[in-house]
């Protein structure tokens, strides 16, 4: 089974407002759960939501530096909170021969929700990475953990060992 790891939004324009401790928390978890994909050639395409930027704020789109960014992985950009709506990601998903998507990333009550469930009707199986997705509401983190389905790392690492 191929699967794809989807980090979506982790931006500094998009991170304002959450504590640098929880930021830092989340992005080794991302960065631990990458290098696992890589290791195992699997597919780790980051998301990067340009809706609104100029020339004069491109800065503040980039991916923050914590996240590590490798040759081998896709970036792909939306203008929407779904990942999927008008953009090239269900195909390339597709082409890749991916049934499997794993989401991480920010913010869970817009993107990553709203890409998760562009997943499951496209039919995806689809799941969030524990303590992988960021919000401003703390207990956005807490719902989003109890309706949705999640997957630990130590899951992660068995499912890409098969």
């Amino acid at each position: 089974m191929k699967i794809g790891f989807l980090v979506i939004d982790m931006q500094t324009i998009h991170l304002q407002g959450i504590e640098k401790p929880v930021i830092d928390k989340a992005c080794e978890y991302i960065n631990y759960v990458s290098e696992m994909f890589r290791s195992k050639d699997q597919v780790v395409i980051h998301i990067q939501d340009i809706e609104g930027i100029t020339e004069s704020s491109r800065n503040a789109f980039s991916i923050i530096p914590e996240i590590q960014v490798k040759e081998m992985d896709l970036i792909l950009t939306k203008e929407n909170t779904n990942a999927f709506w008008k953009t090239e990601l269900e195909q390339l998903l597709r082409d890749q021969g991916i049934e499997f998507l794993i989401i991480a990333g920010n913010a869970a009550e817009h993107c990553v929700l709203f890409t998760y469930n562009g997943a499951l009707e496209r039919g995806f199986n689809t799941v969030i990475l524990q303590n992988g997705i960021l919000s401003t509401h703390n207990d956005v983190i807490t719902s989003t953990y109890r309706d949705r389905n999640i997957i630990s790392y130590p899951v992660i690492k068995y499912l890409l060992n098969k």
